[in-house]
Order: structure tokens, then sequence, then C-alpha cells
């Protein structure tokens, strides 16, 4: 978890009675609350808790001496593990929801032969660290009741399988609807997105579009329960849960055709030019060693690679889903453990929501980062959506303290493709007007023209 928090309960951590988060001289720690001893004592004593951290499926934590927050509710205070950067579902990649779903509904099989079950199954649960999804919320279980349906199935349906769904057969965008709807995409809007066909999908019409009808039905009747109230075997239930998995599994997304998927296949660099950038980069990351780097315009995570393969941790964002999908799968079959990829528009990043917009953070206030990649990104910020420099050196002065940038001039192949159909007003779009609007916040430590290019590299300080 991250330890950004001030020394108080967490913002986000009001809403289950069993605990909460809270901070002390910047540790991060979770109080475990009287109401929730059984629970706990369970879920450690039955080993769930050792086989899912042993697989990696839930985080590390420890049991600490110190006060709890309240004291008269409390019954234990544990120390979870550090995550370096909280994401949101909004910000994944088809498969990094997809992995991310399919943990949840694994978690809830193992639970299950323990006589627990999950009574969240939300998104905001799980955060992805050292290459795979994980549970963070360690109060998420309770006692599995013989005869109960699963409590957190249509929250399971609505922050999971309908956003996926909707990825799959719609628009890849539309997990974006995430960021307007906090408690999950509601299934009667998405019964209405999703295309006529994916009614003869077997899974997708019990548990989208039948899960929707029974919700309209049952709204306004108070005589009849909704189907997941109804008594249920655990047979029947481990059956919903294995057909939630095969739904998830058969759901898939081709990263193709979108702008910027193939940049590094279309770009004008020349070997010699690459090479030479390349051996930059990795040469400034050895002399100044950033713990961590926020790769802005990451593309499918090239460059980001270079810092992450020499252990810093690395976040790479970019605004294609294709190329953010791209980043993740090449994570994934390489089991790289320092790279992030996210999905993330610098035009319209993240915002903060929730309750008093202070439940999940902004991006801004996840910031900053010790070094920035900028590269290849200015002229897509300036030119494609009239962000002067004046506004750039604001922005990255407050994300971080270091910055890799590159600046490519007018007539760069690149830079002339955004000009091509509209009208050049950026008469300060050159290396001297970005040299000396830089300058107002940032030292220029290192600069280089890269070879067989007429686009430079800077390394700046903050000052």
């Amino acid at each position: 978890m991250t330890n950004s928090m001030s020394n108080e309960r967490h913002s986000a951590s009001f809403r289950d009675p069993s605990g909460f988060l809270f901070n002390r001289e910047g540790i991060l720690y979770r109080q475990v609350n009287n109401s929730y001893s059984q629970e706990y004592d369970h879920l450690i004593e039955s080993g769930l808790f050792g086989a899912l951290e042993k697989n990696g499926r839930i985080i590390s934590q420890e049991e600490i001496d110190i006060s709890p927050s309240y004291p008269e509710k409390s019954y234990k205070v544990v120390k979870p593990d550090l995550i370096p950067f909280i994401s949101y579902p909004y910000e994944w990649s088809f498969s990094q929801l997809k992995e991310a779903a399919l943990v949840t509904l694994t978690i809830q099989e193992r639970a299950l032969k323990v006589g627990m079950s999950l009574k969240d199954a939300s998104g905001y649960n799980i955060q992805f660290n050292q290459g795979k999804a994980l549970l963070i919320d360690t109060l998420s279980f309770e006692f599995y009741k013989e005869g109960d349906p699963w409590v957190a199935y249509k929250q399971f349906c609505q922050h999971f399988l309908a956003p996926l769904a909707l990825m799959a057969k719609k628009d890849v965008h539309l997990n974006q609807l995430l960021r307007n709807y906090i408690d999950g995409i509601p299934l009667e809007l998405a019964s209405k997105l999703l295309p006529k066909n994916t009614k003869v999908i077997p899974g997708l019409m019990m548990h989208i579009h039948m899960h929707a009808n029974a919700q309209v039905k049952y709204a306004n009747n108070t005589d009849e329960a909704p189907q997941e109230k109804k008594e249920m075997s655990k047979d029947s239930l481990l059956g919903i849960i294995e057909s939630l998995k095969n739904t998830v599994r058969k759901l898939s997304w081709t990263p193709a055709g979108t702008e910027w998927g193939n940049y590094y296949e279309i770009t004008n660099y020349t070997d010699v030019g690459l090479l030479h950038k390349k051996q930059l980069i990795t040469e400034w990351l050895t002399e100044y060693k950033p713990k961590n780097i926020w790769d802005l315009g990451a593309n499918n995570g090239f460059f980001s690679r270079i810092a992450s393969n020499q252990g810093i941790f690395t976040v790479s964002f970019d605004i294609d889903p294709a190329a953010v999908e791209q980043n993740f799968l090449q994570m994934k079959d390489a089991d790289e453990k320092n790279i992030l990829p996210l999905t993330l528009d610098l035009t319209n990043p993240s915002p903060a929501i929730g309750w008093h917009n202070q439940e999940r953070e902004s991006f801004m206030e996840r910031a900053p980062a010790e070094m920035i990649f900028a590269l290849a990104l200015i002229h897509h910020l300036t030119i494609s959506n009239n962000v002067p420099f004046s506004q750039l050196v604001n922005f990255f002065s407050a994300t971080g303290k270091w910055l890799i940038i590159e600046f490519i001039p007018k007539s760069d192949s690149q830079v002339q493709k955004l000009l091509h159909s509209r009208l050049d007003i950026f008469d300060e779009y050159n290396r001297e007007d970005f040299e000396s609007t830089f300058e107002t916040q940032f030292a220029i430590r290192k600069s280089e023209k890269i070879k067989d290019s007429e686009r430079y590299l800077y390394l700046m300080e903050k000052i």
C-alpha cells in the first residue's frame, strides 16, 4: 500500500465496519476491529491467508504491537507490505482487468474450501505488484453459510464482467465508464450497450442480460427476492463461480488498429539514432539512480524497460489502449517485476472520485515521482492539444524531481504529420523558447543531439 496519506484514517477506508487503514508517521497500518476477530482468526488459522500469500495473490502483512487508532474497537493491528503505485480499474488494459477478475474468482473458490467467502468483489480491492494482480483487502472475507448465495455476485459482475464484455464486444474505451460509476457499471446499462448477438453467448446472457432483467423486475417488488438472495447450495455456488471464470476466459480483445500501437514500427528513427537515444538514457539512469520513474507517453514500454531492467520501478503510461495492452502482455511473457503499464490521457488524467472526492486519488495526488520520462511526447501535447510550454513546465515541475525530455523540431516528419491537417499557429514551438521556458523551473544538467536526427534529449532537475 502507498504511504502518502496524512496521519489519520485513510480517506478511502470507511465503508467496512470490520476495520480500516490508518497512517502513522508515514507508515500505513490496518486496524482489525473486534467485530471481525473470529473471521480474522479463521482466515489465518485455516491456512487460507498463507496459501494465497505464498501464491502472490494477497498482500503480505505482519501483526504489529503498536497502539491502535481506535483502541476501544481494536482486535489487532497489521502492517501490510508497500504497494509502490496504487492504480485503478479504469487505468488498466483489457488483460489487466481480465487477470484481476480471474484472481478474484480464484480467491473466492479457495475461500469456499475453508468455509469462507468474499463479501467484497470490488475492482479497487485488487492491485498489481511485481507483475501480479493481488488482493489488498484482507478484511474482505466472511464465514460461508450453507444455502447462502454469493453476496458479492452483483458487485463482481459490475466491476469486472460488464466492463470486460463491453471492451471485448463493443469498444475497448468503454472501461472509462468506471470513472463515472465507482460502484461498477450498472448491469442494465451494460445490457443495453452490448450488441444483441451477445445474448446467444450463455455466460453473458446469464450474468449480464438475465441478471440485469432480474434487477429491474425485483427493483420495486418486495414480494419476491431477486436471484442473488435465493437459497443456493454450495455446489450451485461453485457452479456459478466456474461459469463466471469460463465467461471471463472466453472474452478476448486483439490490440490492433489504434493510432500509436505500432509506433516503434513506423518511427523515423534510424538504427543509429535509436541506439544513441537508448545509450544516453541508460547512462543518465546509471549516473543518477532514481528510485522510481513515470514514463509518460511510453507507448509499448520500449524505453520504460531501460529503467525497469535496471531494477527501477517504472510506471509506464500511455493514452493508447493497444499500446498499453501490448506492454502488459510483454510484461507477462517476460515475467517482469518492475514495470506497471497503465492507460492515461495526460490532457484528461484520472480525477479524484468517490465520497468527498477522496476515495480514489487523482493522478496528480499520486505524484511526485523521482524521475519523469517525456520522450517523443511534448509535440503531441503542444501541437495536437494546444498546451503551451508554460503549462507543460508547470505540470512537469509538479510531477517529478528529475526530467528526461525530448524536443522534436517542426522539421521532423512526425511533427509535420501533426501539422498536415491544421494551421501552424505555434510560433513559440522552437528549441530556444522550449529551453528558456523550462529553465524557469528546471536546471538543464545535460543535453545531447540525437544522432541521425534533429531531435534533442535533455536531462533536467527541478530547482
